[in-house]
This record gives structure tokens, sequence and C-alpha cells, in this order.
């Protein structure tokens, strides 16, 4: 059974960077997806990249944030640059053998545990 370990996450002023990393236990050749949830709000779809290298992006991060993957390393990564503050969230990895965006688990195989990122103003 693969397990997903997210890490990269943390404090980090409005207009700074982040890279955040999901690392896969086993060999998953899934879509990973980003997906980020702030307190008191819903589960919010982020990004995507699948095993070929497709990408897909959320308008609220399209061309501040990268996803990308190393399928050597059964890793994805987003980096996160001109951060915002209402980029704060805990951010989960999920892979899934199917895109989707939507965000119920049951579309997923595997989840992660979570990143808390926080962006100060």
């Amino acid at each position: 059974q693969a397990q997903l370990v997210e890490s990269g996450g943390g404090l980090v002023q409005a207009g700074g960077s982040l890279r955040l990393s999901c690392a896969a236990s086993g060999r998953i050749m899934y879509v990973m997806h980003w997906f980020r949830q702030a307190p008191g709000k819903v589960r919010e779809f982020v990004s995507a990249i699948r095993s070929g290298g497709s990408t897909y992006y959320a308008d609220s991060v399209k061309g501040r944030f990268t996803i990308s993957r190393d399928n050597a390393k059964n890793t994805a990564f987003l980096q996160m640059n001109s951060l915002k503050p209402e980029d704060t969230a805990n951010y989960y990895c999920a892979a899934g053998r199917m895109l989707s965006m939507s965000g119920i688990p049951s579309d997923y195989d595997y989840w992660g545990q979570g990143t808390q990122v926080t962006v100060a103003s």
C-alpha cells in the first residue's frame, strides 16, 4: 500500500516562495494532484499533473505556481511563487488513476496528511 508524504510547508512573507514535495512510498504512475483547505473553507483544487507531464492549474494560482514530478523518485512538487495571504491553507497531495478536480476522497487512491502553508502580510 503506497503512502504519500508532503513536506516543504512553512511560514513565509507575502511575495515569497515555497516548494512543496509529495513523496510516494511506492511507484505511482497516477495523476498527482494538489489541493488546499483553509479553516472554515471547502477543499480547493490547486493543480494536477499527469504521468506524461500535462499540467492543470486553478485560475487563482495560474502564473504563480508550477507543478512538476520526478517519476524516477516517485515525487511530485509544487513550486509556489509570489505567495499571497489568501494562499494560506493546509496543502494536500492526492494520487488517482484519473484527473479529478473534485476533491472528493473516493476519486483518489491515495491522500497525504497535508503540510501547512502560512503567508504573512
